[in-house]
């Protein structure tokens, strides 16, 4: 009889793989925009396409041979369309300001405009994030929650699969799947929602939210981290906010007065925190490069000639859309993109450790650099925000994918591609999608209009 093939080599980017993964893409990438638009975040798109893939590809394909690399290609390409169909944010901030009368003359992007911004600005975060992969998941092996969460469902499954659903993992997932499930119906309850504020702290939304979800992302986060958050909270929301009224900084002791304080010193920190990591490291970067050049780079790796030409081509696609479709002049529009590399590497650092995306920050960040480069510029700060947060999500993506595929011995060529394939499905899906989503239930205060809008 012949050897059982190991982990690494069983085969993963299949026609099949492929096949429902874009199946799962377009599902996701079709449901997030209404998600994030309603809520102001989605779901953890990891975890979820993880569960599609293996329903679709186990128990209704019920495919003979099938694994658990390819049920993670299959998650890969769900999480690259959910990602890249978060960005419907940016379009309805677009269309908030046109009925506001902010953009004069008014920009109205059509599908096929929104479909190629989207789709080269996904495509151009990927190829930036692939040669980080070394430095932020081989050498410092940062946590990636979500990321360790889907690779970890994705492993449970399959061994389930094959020493039967008595396993303990399988279980303690199923337990935990179902555990969750009912507190997140039970908090949905009016009387939970009206009494989960501390008392006297409702203006500043200050309170408790029972959830498992928050709970098992700190247990992979650690402690140290969630520390760290929790002091943050407490500084911000609670201790400073009567300081800041009475010397008349803020206005109100509200959210939105707070925010506004709020915002900038912690974008500001976080940013020169990620970037001061960075060059304390430099030696552990350099070493990543060097190590993609020629005869070192090893066969799994996505060729870095590809991620060279690739992101020029999408460059100037970025560069030409946002001139022909918003008026940006083509040397901003280039800026933008330079500028997004630095904020992309300290969002990639942030989510490793944190299991949380700062794309509204990163590109608050971008608003308040391109305020001194083009003043009273509106289309150009909206376009280059966007840019920046559409880069940073597909980036964000993308290294999540790697970690699920270190866990599961995937192939990050493999991964990569299989993103690359996926991004312009989540890109033509929200074209379609969210202009529904706008005419049906309307944009701003009495519709669709989430905290990131």
């Amino acid at each position: 009889m012949a050897a059982a093939k190991t982990a690494s080599t069983t085969p993963e980017l299949t026609v099949r793989s492929i096949v429902v993964g874009l199946i799962v893409a377009v599902i996701i990438g079709s449901a997030y925009p209404y998600c994030v638009l309603k809520l102001g975040f989605g779901p953890n798109l990891s975890v979820v396409s993880a569960f599609l893939g293996f329903i679709a590809l186990v128990l209704i394909l019920r495919a003979a041979g099938t694994n658990s690399r390819e049920n993670n290609i299959v998650q890969t390409m769900g999480t690259s369309a959910g990602q890249t169909a978060f960005m419907a944010v940016l379009l309805a901030a677009f269309d908030m300001l046109n009925t506001r009368g902010t953009f004069n003359p008014p920009i109205h992007l059509g599908t096929w405009q929104i479909f190629f911004w989207l789709c080269s600005a996904s495509l151009l975060g990927i190829l930036l994030a692939v040669p980080m992969r070394r430095h932020y998941i081989d050498e410092e092996n940062l946590t990636y929650a979500d990321g360790l969460a889907a690779g970890e469902t994705i492993r449970v499954l399959h061994e389930g699969r094959e020493t039967g659903v008595s396993a303990g993992p399988v279980k303690a997932l199923a337990l935990g799947t179902f555990a969750s499930a009912a507190v997140m119906t039970a908090t949905t309850l009016k009387w939970v929602r009206e009494n989960w504020f501390f008392p006297g702290m409702e203006p500043m939304r200050v309170g408790f939210n029972i959830s498992f979800l928050g709970f098992g992302s700190g247990l992979l986060v650690g402690f140290r981290i969630c520390l760290a958050m929790g002091i943050g909270t407490l500084i911000s929301w609670i201790i400073l906010p009567p300081f800041l009224m009475k010397h008349g900084m803020i206005t109100a002791l509200d959210f939105a007065s707070t925010l506004r304080w709020v915002m900038w010193p912690a974008t500001g920190l976080m940013v020169a925190g990620g970037l001061v990591s960075l060059a304390l490291k430099w030696n552990l970067i350099v070493k990543t490069f060097r190590g993609l050049k020629g005869s070192k780079m090893q066969s799994t790796d996505f060729p870095i000639q590809y991620v060279v030409i690739g992101s020029i081509v999408m460059t100037v696609i970025i560069c030409l859309v946002q001139y022909f479709s918003m008026g940006i002049p083509v040397y901003l529009s280039f800026i933008a993109i330079i500028l997004s590399l630095p904020l992309m590497l300290v969002g990639l650092r942030v989510l490793g450790e944190t299991n949380w995306g700062p794309i509204s920050a990163m590109s608050n960040m971008m608003q308040a650099i391109f305020a001194f480069i083009s003043p009273g510029n509106v289309p150009v700060n909206m376009s280059s925000s966007g840019l920046t947060g559409t880069i940073a999500v597909t980036s964000e993506a993308l290294m999540q994918d790697f970690k699920a595929g270190q866990l599961l011995k995937s192939n990050p060529r493999s991964l990569t591609i299989a993103q690359l394939i996926a991004a312009p499905v989540g890109s033509i899906a929200t074209a379609i999608v969210y202009p529904i989503l706008r005419d049906k239930f309307g944009i701003g205060d009495n519709g669709l209009s989430g905290p990131s809008v």
